[in-house]
């Protein structure tokens, strides 16, 4: 995080906004969900699964560069898996600027049901589709072997302290996975975890939330630079 202290360009600083006659600039943060790897074709809990690109995650990469080019982004954060890094590269190369490689931008662990669907889980027996049921509502709940959604909001607020210290005024791009990308929604809009299970992230998309004392959320799930039909839910 420290690498970057100072990285915010003067055309960021252009974004101030003025409450009560004095400037209190937001972070404005570019969230990012990875391209599409394979295991997001058939819906499966990838979790830290170490999955690369597919071809048409690497367009997506590179469509996602392409938008971001130009843009007054001060840094690229990513998680350090392949999926994110691969996308967060070609943005940072874009951008000129360097690739931080981030933790707390993983995704939440899923630990035993890594590699499987929802619909696989179902079938595996009344303990596994209670446990499952009672994780979809219950953000404390863990999935075995793995990680509360709860967790992933106690280092994804870590990270936001470190950021508004270290950018503030800044754009800042974040590519990361479905779980850490909703907690922060949620926390932008001031809602209850429970609530990321009412949002859907598409591979290769962008969200964009002004970040200070009262968040903003600018945009959500969006995927114009992709081509208006591209998206996953368009074709299903």
């Amino acid at each position: 995080m420290r690498a970057v202290r100072g990285a915010a360009t003067a055309g960021a600083c252009r974004n101030a906004v003025t409450v009560g006659g004095m400037a209190s600039p937001p972070l404005r943060l570019f969230l990012v969900r990875h391209g599409e790897c394979p295991s997001n074709r058939e819906l499966r809990y990838l979790g830290r699964r170490d999955e690369q690109l597919t071809e048409a995650g690497v367009r997506q990469a590179e469509c996602l560069a392409a938008a971001l080019t130009g843009l007054p982004l001060a840094a690229v954060y990513s998680s350090p898996l392949q999926r994110a890094a691969q996308t967060g590269r070609r943005i940072a190369e874009g951008l000129g600027v360097p690739l931080v490689d981030e933790p707390r931008l993983i995704e939440q662990c899923f630990g035993d049901w890594e590699g499987l669907t929802r619909g696989e889980l179902l079938l595996r027996g009344d303990a596994e589709r209670e446990l499952l049921l009672r994780w979809e509502r219950d953000p404390d709940a863990t999935p075995p072997g793995g990680e509360s959604l709860a967790t992933v909001e106690t280092r994804i607020r870590s990270l936001l302290a470190d950021l508004a210290a270290d950018h503030s005024g800044a754009w800042v791009t974040l590519v990361s996975h479905v779980g850490p990308i909703k907690v922060l929604l949620c926390a932008a809009l001031a809602v209850p975890l429970t609530a990321a299970r009412r949002l859907f992230l598409d591979p290769g998309t962008l969200s964009v939330i002004d970040w200070g004392e009262s968040p903003v959320i600018r945009l959500f799930n969006a995927h114009g630079h992709l081509g208006w039909r591209e998206a996953r839910w368009m074709r299903h």
